[in-house]
């Protein structure tokens, strides 16, 4: 067997006690290079895999700093989570880091808008995939790639494949206002939802605007500057949506 405990990937940032990417406390893992280009994205520095401000890290490194905090993952129903940008635009490196992470017993999620082909790495990779935290940015194909710059198909094929192998998801889905805040879209993604016999959470999450100084750094025009954030009424619309269908939010 190949050794590929050195193969290097392209990182971001790190966050050590995350409390929000899965379960209990996760070493959180911020990977360069997405391929959707989200209207609404707090990470646009993530976008190109080249930022002089990524570093090269090998899984070897990483996992040696990821044992450090072992004892507060196992204690907390925790583990590691891979997010970005999107940790599919790396993932023969996030496949062999998460190999590594099985062999120590590590819980291993991953964060991704599914936005990939199905090839034997992706199959490989979600072999060593306890969780997934899928991005659904609508279900309305002209909606989502309005959102994105991309087709919905990828992503669709993607939850499929989750189902077909009863890999654990959580789904999340951004209500942003005149954006995805459609009723009748909402509506169908609710019935999608029902289909997915693995998915164990889903949230509703509300825009924000905490990203915009990033926008302005990178001089991205940012076309959601005068977008407000959904107030508590629009939400609780939303869930009310969701939960017309047997589908419970948080």
């Amino acid at each position: 067997m190949t050794d590929t405990s050195n193969i290097k990937g392209r990182i971001h940032s790190i966050e050590t006690c995350g409390t929000v990417d899965g379960p209990g406390i996760r070493y959180v893992l911020f990977t360069q290079g997405c391929s959707l280009r989200c209207q609404y994205c707090h990470n646009p520095d993530t976008w190109n895999m080249n930022s002089k401000d990524a570093k090269d890290m090998s899984v070897e490194e990483l996992l040696k700093d990821i044992l450090k905090y072992k004892s507060y993952m196992k204690s907390s129903g925790g583990g590691i989570t891979a997010t970005g940008g999107d940790p599919l635009a790396q993932k023969e490196f996030i496949l062999s880091l998460f190999e590594a992470c099985k062999k120590e017993n590590i819980h291993t999620a991953l964060d991704t808008s599914g936005f990939v082909d199905i090839d034997d790495t992706t199959i490989k990779l979600l072999d060593s995939t306890d969780l997934v935290l899928l991005d659904i940015k609508s279900y309305n194909k002209d909606t989502f790639k309005k959102i994105t710059g991309r087709e919905l198909d990828k992503t669709l094929a993607f939850a499929e494949y989750l189902k077909e192998k009863n890999i654990e998801t959580w789904i999340r889905f951004v209500l942003v206002p005149e954006l995805s805040d459609n009723p009748d879209d909402i509506t169908e993604l609710a019935k999608y939802i029902t289909t997915l016999t693995n998915v164990s959470k889903v949230s509703l999450l509300p825009f924000h605007q905490l990203g915009l100084y990033k926008w302005s750094e990178l001089g991205i025009p940012y076309k959601l500057k005068d977008t407000k954030e959904p107030s508590k009424d629009e939400l609780q619309k939303a869930k009310e949506l969701f939960e017309a269908f047997g589908v419970t939010v948080s």
